[in-house]
């Protein structure tokens, strides 16, 4: 121990520590613990929660198809209402036309 620096010794110290601590990071113990059993509840209701969430959404999109097709369907429908309105305006100023011309020969 003579021919060693301070600097040295006190590397050997540290790399233990770190050793150390890294080991005690990676030591689980092998019996669940209350604190597990909570993470693995807390993990049950979010699956759960996802479960409901994709649900939810293939409900959405389904409902979202359903929509824009009757959305399709009513624009189709208020054109070709639009189109008799526009032909029973036309044959209804047509006739007045012809009254007018009628009541001016009479």
């Amino acid at each position: 121990m003579v021919g060693r620096t301070t600097a040295a010794r006190n590397f050997g110290a540290r790399a233990f520590r770190l050793t150390a601590v890294a080991t005690r990071n990676y030591s689980f113990p092998m019996a669940e613990s209350p604190r597990t059993a909570s993470v693995e509840i807390e993990l049950k209701r979010l699956e759960r929660r996802v479960e409901e969430l994709v649900a939810t959404v293939h409900r959405l999109k389904e409902e979202n198809r359903s929509l824009r097709q009757r959305q399709d369907t009513l624009v189709a429908e208020k054109t070709t209402v639009m189109n008799r309105n526009e032909q029973v305006r036309a044959r209804v100023e047509a006739m007045i036309g012809r009254l007018k011309a009628m009541e001016r020969t009479a």
